[in-house]
Formats: structure tokens, C-alpha cells, sequence
């Protein structure tokens, strides 16, 4: 989103999502899924109106937020790089490309680099235990992951 968004119109786009949404059983979690959906994260003001809607806590509501990786805090940036972090890929060398990831673009986990070219995430399982290491780029799933595929990958997402 190049522009910042007015306090209103995410208020309103919420109450949007949440009412398409409060009729389901545990309306939460897909309420926030639709949130993130509409705008790429959970923005702050949206919690209140889902707090009020659900009849919770803001700290509720903020509280799966914060426990649910998947949910972002902030805009993702331009491109999204998750990493597998499970045991498949860690017994392969998934934890030196990690790390090589992170330093490559100066970013950890759950971070997005300064000028908003990647957000790298970890994930757990991609389903590609048999190609380990894995990695997914905007939705791709990239296997046998090594240090030339991560240069790779870094150059694509700062090109």
C-alpha cells in the first residue's frame, strides 16, 4: 500500500470484513484471516472494532494476533520469503541457510528490509521434506535450497 490508510476508512473496511464473518462459529480467526486479506496485515485500529463486535477484550483480540505467526502486525514487503524451519529441513542444512539468508538481507525473522523489497518469515513444513531444504517466494515453493539458490533469490527480490 503506497498510501497511508485513514483510522475511518480501516474502521470501515473492518466492520466489512467482520460482518461478512460473525455469523461463523469461532469468528475470530477467520475474521482475521479476511483483515489480512483486505490489507496485507492486521492494522492496530482494526482491533478495537473486532473487539467490540466479538464482545472480547482488545487484549483478547490483540493476543491472537501476537500468537498466530501468521498474522502480520505491519505491511509486508514487496516480495515474501518464507524459510522452513522444521526438523526436515534443519537435519539438512536448513539452519545454515537461515542464517545466510538473514545476513544476506540484513533482516531476522518476522522483519521486512528497510526499503520494503522483502519480508522474511520462517514456516513450518512446506511439504517438500523429500527436497529439503525449502523455501517459498510469493506463493513458489523453491527445494534444495544451497547458497547459489539463496543468491539467487536475493537478487530477484532486490532487483
Amino acid at each position: 500500500m503506497g498510501m497511508q490508510l485513514a483510522s475511518t476508512e480501516i474502521e470501515a473496511r473492518t466492520a466489512q470484513v467482520v460482518a461478512a464473518h460473525h455469523g461463523l462459529e469461532g469468528p475470530l480467526l477467520p475474521i482475521l484471516h479476511g483483515i489480512q486479506e483486505e490489507f496485507g496485515f492486521v492494522p492496530q485500529e482494526a482491533l478495537p472494532v473486532i473487539a467490540d463486535a466479538l464482545n472480547l477484550s482488545r487484549a483478547e483480540v490483540h493476543g491472537v494476533v501476537t500468537f498466530y505467526h501468521d498474522y502480520r502486525r505491519h505491511p509486508a514487503g514487496r516480495h515474501v520469503l518464507k524459510i522452513c524451519r522444521a526438523e526436515a529441513c534443519q537435519s539438512v542444512g536448513g539452519d545454515a541457510m537461515a542464517e545466510r539468508i538473514q545476513k544476506l538481507l540484513g533482516i531476522g525473522f518476522h522483519e521486512t528490509t528497510g526499503d520494503g523489497a522483502v519480508t522474511l518469515e520462517p514456516v513450518y513444513c512446506l511439504g517438500l521434506c523429500a527436497c529439503a531444504p525449502s523455501a517459498m517466494l510469493d506463493g513458489e515453493v523453491i527445494g534444495r535450497l544451497d547458497a547459489d539458490k539463496l543468491d539467487a533469490i536475493v537478487a530477484e527480490v532486490q532487483g
